[in-house]
């Protein structure tokens, strides 16, 4: 059984994110013992999307202004088309992306996750994929994007799309298992 109770993720979301994207990887990490924290603009119940429908909400912990990432191990970053185009437009959202990346901290981002990376100028020269119709925003930043379920470049994970969803959870929890507990 993988124990990951020494390891603290932060997932960061607003409103219009992607069910799946969210709930499925925040499931299972918490199922593999990682305290994970959910942050976004404020601490309004976000509602997610499934299929183009209105989905389940959920509530935040804390607020993307709130966050110290020295708090933390990793980031997870769900999709959704609403979602990570309303945080890209969120200095400190982007800031936080920025941070995880500079300390080569765990980045995983699913879907249109990846436009936050974009956005916080993080994948000139890194291997990522995502979702279709972000793929020539990550050209234009520099990133190699190829078409595969899941893409692991160093710290950075990247996923296509909720059918990715269990690789990328496998990759994103053996990754953390990597992370020292501390003494």
């Amino acid at each position: 059984m993988t124990d990951l109770s020494h390891v603290r993720v932060l997932m960061m979301a607003t409103n219009g994110f992607e069910q799946d994207e969210l709930m499925l990887p925040r499931q299972a990490l918490i199922d593999a013992g990682a305290q994970v924290t959910l942050a976004a603009l404020d601490t309004k119940p976000i509602t997610g999307e499934k299929g183009g429908e209105k989905g389940e909400s959920i509530t935040p912990d804390t607020t993307v202004n709130e966050v110290d990432t020295q708090n933390y191990d990793a980031l997870v970053l769900p999709g959704g088309v609403a979602n990570p185009d309303k945080l890209r437009m969120n200095a400190r959202a982007v800031e936080i992306v920025g941070e995880f990346m500079d300390d080569d901290k765990i980045v995983a981002a699913i879907c249109h996750g990846p436009w936050l990376l974009v956005e916080a100028d993080v994948v000139d020269g890194r291997e990522v994929t995502s979702w279709p119709s972000i793929r020539t925003d990550l050209e234009n930043a520099g990133a190699e994007v190829v078409d595969r379920e899941v893409v692991i470049d160093e710290n950075l994970i990247t996923s296509r799309k909720p059918d990715d969803i269990p690789a990328f959870n496998r990759a994103v929890i053996e990754a953390l298992q990597k992370v020292p507990a501390e003494a």
